[in-house]
């Protein structure tokens, strides 16, 4: 049921209209790939934040973030904080859970909410997360490109 109030020129929705139903899986295919979550407004026109992930099989995810947090500095010009984090985790139907407490507790949720989007949660500070003053993973991710992504190697 879902009942709507109306106040002038505001509509407020009761219910669960517009929840997003998790899915029992997400394939390979959906999850592998890069996505992308642009910043607003014409001084950030083409900064984005950026997340690539690699399924590996048996409900393990490789992935990474590569994060900033775009301001305009006294003399106009644009700087960035910036912020990264990369890793494996496993993914349960159309969720994907990272948890740390190596700076502070902090858990990022990567939720696979339809083919091509990907909606990312982060409980936790930038601090707590290991990022830069300001820098978030969360909001909502567009996929740019199919290819698997190709990660840096940590190991020498």
């Amino acid at each position: 049921m879902v009942a709507v109030f109306a106040f002038g020129s505001m509509m407020l929705f009761s219910g669960s209209l517009y929840a997003q139903k998790s899915r029992a899986s997400v394939s390979g295919a959906e999850v592998t790939g890069t996505f992308k979550m642009s910043f607003i407004g014409k001084k950030y026109k083409g900064l984005s934040n950026e997340l690539e992930i690699l399924a590996l099989g048996g409900g393990k995810l490789k992935f990474a973030f590569d994060l900033i947090y775009p301001y305009t500095l006294k003399n106009g010009e644009v700087s960035v904080n910036m912020g990264g984090l990369s890793g494996e985790i496993d993914i349960k139907g159309d969720t994907a859970v990272y948890q740390s407490d190596e700076y502070g507790a902090c858990k990022i949720t990567i939720k696979f909410v339809r083919p091509g989007e990907v909606k990312v949660t982060q409980d936790g500070t930038d601090g707590n997360c290991g990022f830069g003053h300001n820098v978030t993973s969360q909001g909502t991710y567009r996929k740019v490109s199919s290819k698997k992504p190709k990660f840096e190697s940590t190991e020498n």
